[in-house]
């Protein structure tokens, strides 16, 4: 079986996809359900029945695109990824998996593959936490670990509820029916730029992912008391500012003290109040993400921090509350699809490492529900979630051929 992959067709479509957006080039803003991204979807769609892909939608707005193979009655093969896009981010987080995923298939076609097992196109409904505040929407549903009471509980930014947006968007029906049965797929692959500096720093061109990363990820919310910048004394002050400062060293010290570099902490949001230069700020909004693909190593990081809030709170003399928004555990890739991909590598003659995902992908909540594993490229500099985020052509060719044939393996 001789593959070709058709880089310039791929290259074109994922120029073309990055059009479809809200911010001006080389920027991409497309928010889950917005128009752009409804335009998006419809144009991905004729994509897929173009290439003669039977084409589903559940009530969440996953997509499905199958290429029946002989045995229809067996689990499929899947692969796939996400298109909706952070503000102001790139055009390869997420657009490389799912137009990568349909150009392996259109590959295999051309060659004269025909498969065992069916193989699917998956394009996932809302990967990035934009609208609702939590990733990997879609796939938390597909893989049951969020019920269907989020419809009313998840809001945007307008109070608009999941259940008001999806089915404005077209989108109708009960969302207990978009969770996936546990023999849907057999295997599942997902393609993603790496987003991270690794294989680009070894000259390796391509990522066999043993692990991925998951966060912990809370809102602290910090009450001191305000007070005039000049007259309060020192000894006098209940700083909630100060006191979030602390926890945030606390939180990279706890992260730097388990020894490992896969234990990462980031505190990305601290809101004051009341941001007046002459004002002691008496309440902060603060919301970290705390993750490890050890999940003994992540949890000795929360614990680290929960006894930090309770020695600060003491000493400063401020209170200081914590609610998880999310604390799902790592995934472990399917060892059995880590060695397809291995495989198709030395076939090729091509170098790769086995590395771990210190990003997050839909792909973590698939491994809850079917064996699964995921295929990185290398990204310029490690940069994503800029407008100058890039893979070269070559690189996303090379790793759409790996995929194509691991997806032949798979569904052989």
């Amino acid at each position: 079986m001789k593959l070709t992959i058709n880089q310039n067709r791929l290259s074109q479509e994922l120029e073309a996809l990055a059009e479809f957006s809200d911010a001006p080039a080389p920027a991409v803003t497309r928010i889950v359900f917005s128009d752009q991204d409804l335009k998006a979807r419809g144009w991905l769609k004729n994509l897929c029945l173009a290439a003669g892909l039977d084409v589903r939608q559940d009530a969440v707005g996953n997509t499905f695109a199958r290429w029946h193979g002989s045995d229809r009655g067996a689990p499929a093969v899947g692969t796939g990824s996400h298109i909706d896009a952070i503000p102001h981010s790139g055009r390869y987080d997420g657009t490389v998996g799912v137009l990568g995923g349909l150009e392996a298939i259109r590959a295999l076609q051309e060659s004269g593959f025909q498969p065992r097992r069916s193989l699917e196109v998956l394009l996932f409904t809302s990967e990035e936490p934009t609208r609702f505040g939590i990733g990997c929407l879609g796939s938390r549903l597909l893989s049951g670990t969020l019920d269907s009471s989020v419809d009313q509980t998840l809001r945007d930014a307008d109070k608009r509820s999941l259940q008001q947006i999806r089915t404005g968007a077209g989108f109708t029906g009960a969302l207990e029916t978009v969770r996936l049965s546990p023999d849907y797929y057999s295997a599942f692959v997902e393609l993603h730029i790496e987003q991270g500096p690794l294989l680009e720093r070894r000259c390796v061109p391509l990522g066999a992912v043993t692990a991925i990363a998951a966060p912990a990820s809370l809102r602290i919310e910090i009450e001191g008391q305000g007070g005039h910048a000049g007259a309060v004394l020192m000894p006098d002050r209940h700083d909630a500012f100060l006191a979030a400062a602390e926890l945030a060293l606390e939180l990279e010290a706890a992260a730097r003290a388990t020894g490992s570099t896969d234990s990462v902490a980031t505190t990305g949001v601290c809101d004051i109040f009341p941001r007046a230069i002459n004002s002691i700020p008496s309440r902060v909004h603060v919301e970290a993400d705390i993750r490890d693909i050890d999940a003994v190593r992540r949890d000795s990081m929360i614990d680290r921090l929960e006894e930090s809030c309770a020695e600060v709170a003491a000493r400063r003399g401020v209170s200081i509350t914590r609610e998880f928004i999310n604390r799902d555990a790592p995934a472990a890739c399917d060892p059995g699809i880590v060695a397809a991909i291995a495989s198709v590598c030395e076939e090729n003659g091509f170098p790769f490492d086995r590395m771990v995902s210190r990003a997050y992908h839909d792909s973590l909540f698939m491994a809850r529900i079917c064996p699964t594993a995921m295929l990185f490229i290398p990204c310029r500099n490690g940069v994503s979630h800029r407008p100058d985020e890039y893979s070269s052509p070559e690189a996303i060719a090379q790793g759409t051929l790996v995929l194509a044939q691991t997806l032949a393996k798979l569904a052989s």
